[in-house]
């Protein structure tokens, strides 16, 4: 499995990943959120790269992956990243997903048990709830009418605690350059998924060695997760303080100790 940029073809889609870290070592997948692109784990890299092998991609229609011709589904994403390995020859990962990525990793998990030798979920819902529909639709009408800068704008400040986007953190602004950089079409492709979803099903069926994390700051989650975290079976539950949604970059330290314990 070399290093460095691959483009895999699957249904007519076009996936971009890379490959680097050490050459021996855990093979670990990381599966980025809506409006993100791998960049989201340069990090994660830096700080596991000594003694894993690190494989990123862009969900479809995301980064320098192709756009969706039609809304997305988690079966969609879970097939995805499950093609991605077989084209690249891996039998199993250790896969961390956030978001949009967690949401893809349950979906895989339940699905395909035998491609994971672990799994780590961040910052999720269990379902789309009663006015997800609603709530999106109103979210892709303010991208057509103020573009994604705009979308940029108002994302952050949903995703991150107020003193971290006041404080301009440098997690922050690499949130905000990516919403922004995020085509149109692929957002509201790729949020369709969101639209309508329940992982709840999947939980009781995930049977890989599973650490569920949270962001102590991230709305309702904290709790929500934990129910989500009792109904795997042998999961472990952690919430990284003064946290909200992408964990990763606005407590970049607590998240690294905690994969690496887990690792």
């Amino acid at each position: 499995m070399q290093s460095g940029e691959h483009t895999i073809e699957v249904n007519g889609q076009r996936l971009h990943c890379r490959i680097g870290g050490a050459d021996a070592g855990p093979l670990v997948m990381f599966s980025n959120s809506l409006l993100t692109d791998l960049s989201l784990w340069d990090s994660e890299e830096a700080a596991l790269g000594k003694r894993c092998r690190i494989l990123r991609y862009d969900q479809r229609g995301h980064g320098a992956s192709s756009l969706p011709k039609a809304p997305c589904t988690f079966d969609q994403f879970a097939d995805d990243a499950v093609a991605i390995l077989d084209s690249l020859g891996i039998e199993s990962v250790i896969l961390v997903g956030i978001s949009m990525g967690a949401a893809t990793a349950i979906n895989l998990a339940a699905r395909y048990p035998t491609r994971l030798r672990g799994l780590v979920v961040c910052d999720v819902g269990s379902g789309s709830g009663p006015n997800g529909r609603a709530l999106w639709d109103e979210r892709f009408a303010y991208a057509r009418a103020h573009g994604m800068d705009g979308l940029a704008e108002i994302t952050v400040r949903r995703w991150f605690r107020p003193g971290a986007v006041d404080a301009a953190l440098p997690g922050v602004e690499k949130a905000r350059r990516m919403v922004a950089a995020t085509p149109l079409e692929g957002f509201v492709a790729a949020a369709n998924a969101l639209q309508d979803f329940d992982l709840l099903p999947c939980l009781p069926r995930i049977r890989t060695r599973t650490l569920v994390m949270v962001g102590s700051h991230d709305g309702t989650l904290p709790e929500v997760m934990r129910t989500m975290s009792d109904a795997i079976a042998g999961a472990e539950f952690r919430v990284i303080p003064e946290a909200g949604h992408l964990i990763n970059l606005e407590q970049p330290t607590p998240f690294h100790e905690a994969l690496q314990s887990f690792l």
